[in-house]
């Protein structure tokens, strides 16, 4: 006969664990002798190392039970469904896994895998960081509103940096940020800009220039974001209206006299008296 700390010895457990089975009901617990203590017999060390092992194989102690009485073709499928439950689990923990990395990056906190290769991308190219903030900022509510979208945007965006132009764009814009509202360099920005997109619905057609189909709402927070975080972006904004061009997040080609209406409301606005005394 067999103390519970030598049961627990020979099965390769704790006596907390053996105790912890007791309780489950799954280790029968065997009568007191007369000085009080629990005596086991040897076919309770094989019953608890059949236990052990089927805990330690990652079956549920609820199941372990119901597997120790199994015949041959029962214990099979359990086994199986057990499997295939693990196997389900192991796949979520190496997507956890994943998401853990992405985290170290600092960009994959809130964005998906292909957004944050997109701002790897424009930092490989040399872009400004607080241009890459802008977009990464933008990206972040998007991409929780609209995840079923992410992979068609990034693609397009990807796409698009494979024009050297809109590189050189990205790259002098950054030197831009350092500028003030009146800086000469902001209008020629504008005027590169529109340039762009004027060769770009040319030849790709007016939609191809956007056709994100982004919400309005979004747009509007997506802009305000931005030009928070870079103000001379919204003076280049204006200056591209009187270019024929609007919209940061969505850009859209202004209708003719709109852009002209602008234009002569900025010459009334420059030529206007000032005011004596």
């Amino acid at each position: 006969m067999l103390t519970i700390g030598e049961l627990a010895s020979y099965a390769g457990v704790t006596v907390r664990a053996v105790r912890h089975y007791h309780a489950k009901g799954l280790l029968p617990e065997p009568e007191r002798d007369h000085s009080g203590y629990r005596r086991y017999g040897a076919d309770a060390v094989v019953e608890l190392i059949r236990i052990r092992t089927l805990a330690q194989a990652g079956v549920p102690l609820s199941r372990v039970s119901e597997l120790l009485q199994a015949g041959g073709k029962e214990f099979a499928a359990a086994v199986a469904d057990i499997d295939k439950r693990l196997r389900a689990e192991i796949r979520e923990r190496r997507r956890h896994r994943e998401q853990i990395a992405l985290l170290a990056s600092g960009d994959g906190l809130a964005l998906p895998p292909e957004v944050v290769g997109f701002l790897d991308r424009l930092r490989a190219l040399g872009v400004d960081e607080r241009i890459v903030q802008v977009e990464r900022d933008g990206w972040i509510p998007l991409a929780a509103h609209s995840p079923e979208r992410v992979a068609e945007w990034t693609a397009r965006k990807r796409k698009q940096l494979a024009d050297p132009q809109l590189i050189d764009f990205y790259l002098t814009l950054g030197h831009a940020l350092d500028r003030t509202d009146d800086d000469p360099r902001l209008a020629e920005l504008a005027d590169e800009l529109a340039v762009y997109l004027d060769r770009l619905a040319d030849e790709q057609g007016e939609d191809h220039v956007d056709d994100a189909e982004i919400e309005p709402p979004f747009v509007t927070l997506m802009d305000t974001l931005a030009f928070d975080a870079a103000p001379p972006a919204r003076r280049l904004i204006e200056l591209l209206e009187r270019r024929g061009w609007t919209g940061w997040t969505k850009v859209e080609r202004l209708d003719p006299a709109r852009s002209a209406a602008g234009d002569r409301q900025q010459g009334t606005r420059k030529r206007r008296p000032r005011r004596e005394g």
